[in-house]
């Protein structure tokens, strides 16, 4: 499976750590140069524009899909390949999902978190099989991960819910894990008891 497109949730706040900056620009230029369509939320700050920002200067296309809303309020990127204005978040994060082959997750707040658990409970239900990544920056996601392996041991999830997402911590096993097939599959019967 070759990923053309990755769709990326990522923080919008300009007031965080240097490292996480340093990621996305990082991550930015990786996709870039390996020819990887940035699909993502269409914004020119934080996270969110430093990875459009770094993707654009090495090259890539970047598609931009954000709600009038907030494109009111001067918050779009004026610079991508393609900017698409939507109705609302609901239509955006759909179409996000549809136009990439896979997600990365970086450090983020709500809205990541938003986005992120809504891409794995469509994986969890068998509503896509694409690869989901976690880009464990400095730690980040770390009690993210706690907190699922806590839904496993506490039977709210199954232990094989595990597998429909990958952390990773470098470029190169983030590539690898955006090209590896789902090894996870969607079983009703299992989850609701029947």
């Amino acid at each position: 499976m070759t990923i053309e497109s990755v769709c990326v949730y990522c923080g919008s706040s300009n007031h965080v750590d240097a490292v996480y900056k340093d990621a996305a620009a990082t991550i930015g230029a990786a996709l870039a140069h390996n020819k990887i369509h940035l699909v993502y939320g269409g914004g020119h700050v934080g996270l969110m524009g430093i990875i459009a920002d770094s993707v654009l200067a090495a090259g890539g296309q970047v598609t931009g899909i954000i709600p009038e809303h907030i494109r009111a309020h001067e918050m779009q990127h004026t610079g991508l390949t393609e900017l698409i204005v939507v109705d609302d978040m609901h239509t955006r994060k759909s179409l996000m999902a549809e136009k990439a082959d896979a997600f990365i997750v970086l450090p983020g707040g709500f809205g990541t978190l938003d986005e992120a658990f809504e891409i794995l409970t469509w994986k969890q239900l068998g509503l896509h099989t694409k690869p989901v990544v976690f880009f464990d920056v400095a730690g980040f996601w770390q009690p993210a991960f706690q907190l699922i392996q806590h839904l496993v041991d506490k039977q709210f999830a199954m232990p094989d819910n595990l597998l429909i997402f990958k952390p990773v911590t470098t470029i190169e096993t983030m590539l690898e894990a955006l090209n590896t097939p789902a090894t996870f599959s969607c079983n009703p019967e299992e989850k609701w008891g029947r």
